[in-house]
């Protein structure tokens, strides 16, 4: 099961994280901040408040804000879980 393993605050609406694949990266949540969770994460002092959640071993914020780890790291590669898996296998992708 895909879980990040650290969080680091980057610049703007980005954050540096590691995966515990081994992949890091830092990934742009600019157009991921929409709903209401995620509304809050609009003003940057609340986003820069990003910690990784000991329970859902993912990024998570104090207002209950949360990213799944694949879809953050589909943010990271551009590729969708499947399709990692796919080219890993194939050895065209590696971790």
């Amino acid at each position: 099961m895909l879980e990040i393993t650290e969080v680091k605050y980057d610049s703007g609406f980005t954050l540096r994280l590691s995966f515990s694949d081994g992949a890091t990266g830092t990934v742009d949540l600019t157009d991921s901040l929409w709903g209401p969770v995620f509304e809050p994460l609009k003003d940057p002092e609340m986003f820069k408040k990003a910690f990784l959640s000991p329970v859902l071993h993912t990024v998570a914020w104090p207002n209950d804000a949360d990213f799944a780890p694949e879809y953050l790291r589909e943010r990271l590669t551009g590729m969708s879980s499947v399709q990692l898996l796919v080219a890993e296998e194939e050895g065209k992708y590696g971790a």
